[in-house]
């Protein structure tokens, strides 16, 4: 089967739901469900959150963050946690777990290496667009951490497939684009019940284009995007800016500038993205 063929065969499988997952994605697909129930309350989510060790620990981590401890009071508890939290991060937070999760079966180093740069890509981007959504776009910023977090969920898919075709990843970084981004993220989120807000925004990011200052939830991900330290291997969107022209991306917010507001948010950025790479 040449690479063509084995993009349109994962793809075509996306599309109809057909997804081979390990099987602890099943497990926090389960959990991620429980969490989106409107009916979730408090109570509920902390004895979910309790049941599985590492996304306890992240959940309090995340939570002393300088991102989310604006007081700068730490808390020990996954209660405490949960509470100043909120549920909709929470959701972020299983979502992080999940997608490393897709990727964690994979023994090939060459895959692994791509994955290993894709969740420093993801995590950066999720970081970014937390505080871009916050302090410029005032677009809502757990719905931009989740975006961020799931914007490339259907290449980490892809990778985790990989070695049942064998040199799928040998050809040039347009035949994942054009025979496989869309179908297959599409096919994943959905499998993972992503809102269709967040939906529309990664389908902004596969077309490329965003209007600058930014000012719906697609431009902000592609923004953050854009400025991501560590640049996705997996390809270079149509129209995407260079890294070198990132660093230059400025314009007047109000009475200050984007670079002013990036540099004083350079801790909760770091701060956030060293709990997501965990």
């Amino acid at each position: 089967m040449d690479r063509l063929d084995a993009f349109n065969t994962i793809a075509a499988q996306a599309s109809r739901g057909e997804l081979a997952f390990p099987a602890n994605v099943d497990a926090s697909i389960k959990l991620q469900r429980a969490l989106m129930d409107p009916d979730c309350h408090a109570d509920v989510a902390t004895r979910l959150i309790q049941a599985d060790p590492l996304l306890a620990a992240r959940t309090v981590a995340i939570a002393n963050s300088v991102a989310y401890n604006r007081s700068g009071t730490e808390i020990s508890s996954v209660r405490s946690a949960v509470q100043r939290l909120g549920v909709r991060t929470l959701q972020s937070l299983v979502a992080a777990v999940l997608v490393r999760q897709i990727g964690s079966r994979v023994a090939d180093p060459v895959l692994q290496d791509y994955i290993t740069r894709l969740w420093e890509h993801t995590a950066h981007t999720a970081a970014l667009a937390q505080v871009i959504a916050r302090r410029v776009t005032h677009v809502d910023p757990d719905t931009a951490l989740f975006a961020g977090i799931v914007h490339e969920v259907g290449a980490f898919y892809l990778l985790s497939r990989a070695q049942d075709f064998p040199g799928i990843m040998d050809g040039e970084p347009a035949e994942w684009i054009d025979h496989g981004e869309v179908e297959i993220g599409r096919g994943v989120l959905a499998k993972l019940m992503v809102p269709e807000p967040v939906m529309d925004a990664v389908a902004a990011m596969w077309g490329g284009m965003r209007a600058l200052p930014p000012e719906n939830l697609g431009d902000t991900l592609l923004l953050a995007d854009d400025l991501a330290p560590v640049p996705s291997p997996m390809h270079t969107r149509p129209g995407a800016t260079t890294a070198q022209a990132a660093r230059t991306i400025d314009f007047a917010i109000g009475d200050g500038t984007f670079d002013a507001i990036l540099r004083e948010s350079a801790d909760e950025v770091a701060s956030l993205y060293a709990v997501l790479i965990l």
